[in-house]
C-alpha cells in the first residue's frame, strides 16, 4: 500500500479512537470513516490493536526525539521548561488525536496489554525530563525553593496535554503562540505585580 494511504488510514483511525475510545471503537466505524468496507482494513492492518500501536508509537517517537533535542541543548532550567512546553504544543498540533488517545487510554493499555508496555516506559522517561528540569531549577535558584516538584510537574503536564481536547490544527493560534501564552501564565502568573 502506498505510504500516503497508510498515513491517511491511521489518521482516520486516530480520530475515531479519540472520539469514541479504543474499546468502544469498531473496525467497521474506522472503515466507514475511511470510506472502506470493514474487511478491507484487514488488507492494510492485521488488527485494530496494530493500528493503535502505530498511532501511539509514531507520536511517542516524535515526542521523545523532540524532548531529547531540548535536553541536549543544555539550556537553563527556565528555558528548558519553555522549550519542553513549546515542543509539547507542537506535538499536539501534529498528533492531536494521538495525544487525546494517549491521555485517555495509556494507563489502561500499558497495564493490560504487554504490547503497550512501552507506554509506561515513555511516561516515566518524559516525567524524568520534567522532574529533572524542575529539580535543577530549584537547585540553582531559578524556581522557588518551596516548589513541590511532583505537584508542579503534574500541573504543568496536565494543563499542557489537556489542550488536545480543544486545540485544532490551523486554528487562530499557532502552537508556538499558545505555548507563549501558556508559559506567561505559568511562569509569570496572571496577577499584576505592585
Amino acid at each position: 500500500m502506498p505510504e500516503e494511504r497508510r498515513r491517511e488510514l491511521l489518521a482516520t483511525a486516530a480520530e475515531v479512537f479519540a472520539a469514541h475510545g479504543y474499546n468502544a471503537t469498531t473496525v467497521r466505524q474506522i472503515a466507514d470513516a475511511a470510506g472502506l468496507l470493514a474487511g478491507s482494513l484487514y488488507y492494510h492492518f492485521d488488527s485494530k490493536e496494530s493500528m493503535l500501536d502505530e498511532i501511539l508509537s509514531a507520536f511517542l517517537d516524535e515526542l521523545r526525539a523532540g524532548y531529547e533535542a531540548v535536553l541536549a541543548a543544555r539550556l537553563g532550567p527556565r528555558e528548558t521548561v519553555e522549550a519542553l512546553v513549546t515542543e509539547s504544543f507542537r506535538e499536539i498540533d501534529r498528533h492531536r488525536a494521538a495525544v487525546a488517545i494517549y491521555q485517555k487510554e495509556a494507563r489502561h493499555l500499558a497495564a493490560r496489554q504487554p504490547r503497550f508496555g512501552y507506554l509506561a516506559d515513555a511516561r516515566d522517561k518524559f516525567a524524568g525530563a520534567w522532574l529533572g528540569t524542575l529539580e535543577r531549577g530549584v537547585a540553582v535558584g531559578v524556581f522557588r525553593a518551596d516548589l513541590d516538584i511532583r505537584l508542579t510537574y503534574r500541573f504543568v503536564r496536565d494543563t499542557v496535554w489537556v489542550a488536545a481536547s480543544w486545540y485544532r490544527p490551523g486554528a487562530q493560534h499557532s502552537p508556538e503562540e499558545i505555548a507563549r501564552q501558556y508559559l506567561t501564565t505559568v511562569l509569570d502568573g496572571i496577577a499584576l505585580r505592585n
